[in-house]
């Protein structure tokens, strides 16, 4: 499946301008933060070619096509939630505050959120989410390309620091690398300490 501007185009048509594609990276890993991406695509524009979703794409796909992404867009932003604000708020609310902060770096006004996955009360705007979205929608997948390039770069980063955790390959997923070296020499400051495989191995220490 490859995403298109289908939804972009039938929302152009009825005179909305700028439809800001909105996606997150890092949900699920015991550590480091959450990363969103909106973009908004020239209106009218043509479709970025190599477009995928993010998790297919390899490294160096995702390299190029952040730089195209960034220099079609008519707008892009990145937003993030902490370690800690994940460990305070939960997950899903610390999601919807890092799409937040994107939405809000924008330097234009979107007229309509396209968001990837369920309808998220805690974003606190309107939008109209899309199951897939990053596989269907062209908009969507350019954000989480962004936002996917811009956290793996932080975790690799990290790894430098901590290189026992594997964090440069496995980006702060539960792998049993990343356990195995949980369970030997416990969590850093980096870990999400209300995650459950880092909750028992701090009680096993």
């Amino acid at each position: 499946m490859r995403p298109t501007l289908e939804r972009e185009r039938a929302l152009w048509a009825n005179g909305l301008r700028w439809l800001a594609g909105l996606d997150e990276v890092g949900r699920g890993p015991l550590a480091g933060p959450v990363v969103a991406a909106a973009v908004i695509l020239a209106p009218g524009g043509r479709a970025i070619r190599g477009l995928r979703d993010s998790k297919v794409l390899t490294a160096r796909q995702r390299e190029r096509l952040g730089g195209v992404i960034r220099a079609r867009a008519a707008a892009w932003a990145i937003g993030a939630a902490s370690v800690p604000e994940i460990d305070r708020l939960n997950i899903r609310v610390a999601t919807a505050l890092a799409m937040r902060r994107a939405l809000r770096r924008l330097t234009l006004v979107p007229d309509h959120v396209l968001l990837d996955g369920l309808p998220l009360p805690e974003l606190a705007c309107g939008h109209e989410a899309i199951v897939d979205g990053d596989a269907r929608c062209h908009s969507i997948a350019a954000a989480a390309v962004l936002a996917k390039l811009v956290r793996d770069r932080l975790m690799e980063r990290l790894s430098r620091r901590y290189p026992a955790f594997g964090w440069e390959h496995n980006k702060g997923y539960g792998t049993p690398d990343h356990l195995a070296a949980l369970d030997a020499g416990g969590p850093t400051r980096h870990h999400r300490r209300s995650f459950m495989p880092v909750v028992q191995t701090r009680l096993a220490l």
